[in-house]
C-alpha cells in the first residue's frame, strides 16, 4: 500500500498520482558512460580509474533507485499529497482550500522530456518544492481543477 493510500481520511479518493520522472537515472548513466571510456583507453591507471567511476555510477544509480521508488505524488478530492525519500523523509499533505499557488518551473531539456519542478505555496508563507516531477503542467492542472470544485461544493 503506497503512502497516499495509507494516509487517506474518510470520503477521501485519489484523483491523479505522479512519480519522478526518469531523468533521475541522468547523472548514473553519465557517469557509467564516463567509467567505459576510461576503461577502453587501457593502460594501468585506465582500470582503477574505471573502476572508481564504475562505483561513483552504481552509488549514485542506487540514490536514484531508492529516490525513484519512494516518491509519490497525488492529488485527491481533499489535498495534496506528497512524500519523497525512504530513510530522510519530505512530505507535503495541504488542503486544496489552504494552497495559494502552484509555481512549476521547466528548463529547455525539461521541457522537451516532460519534467519539471513544482513549487506549492500555501498560506502561511510555506514554500514547498519538488523537483524532476513528471508531468508537471499536467499535475498543476489537476491541483487547480480540485480547487475550483471544492470552491463550487463549498462557497
Amino acid at each position: 500500500m503506497s503512502y497516499i493510500e495509507e494516509n487517506l481520511i474518510p470520503d477521501e479518493k485519489i484523483l491523479y498520482e505522479s512519480k519522478l520522472h526518469w531523468v533521475v537515472f541522468l547523472w548514473p548513466i553519465i557517469w557509467l558512460i564516463v567509467a567505459v571510456v576510461i576503461f577502453l583507453t587501457g593502460g594501468h591507471w585506465a582500470i582503477a580509474g574505471g573502476a572508481v567511476t564504475a562505483a561513483i555510477a552504481a552509488f549514485k544509480a542506487i540514490e536514484s533507485s531508492i529516490m525513484y521508488s519512494t516518491s509519490e505524488f497525488g492529488v485527491t478530492n481533499y489535498r495534496v499529497i506528497a512524500k519523497v525519500g525512504f530513510i530522510r523523509r519530505k512530505s507535503l499533505e495541504v488542503l486544496l482550500s489552504k494552497i495559494e499557488s502552484i509555481r512549476v518551473n521547466q528548463t529547455v531539456l525539461g521541457r522537451i522530456l516532460g519534467y519539471g519542478s513544482i513549487t506549492i505555496s500555501g498560506t502561511g508563507g510555506t514554500h514547498d518544492l519538488f523537483p524532476y516531477i513528471s508531468a508537471p503542467l499536467e499535475f498543476r492542472r489537476n491541483i487547480q481543477e480540485q480547487i475550483v470544485t471544492t470552491q463550487s461544493r463549498f462557497p
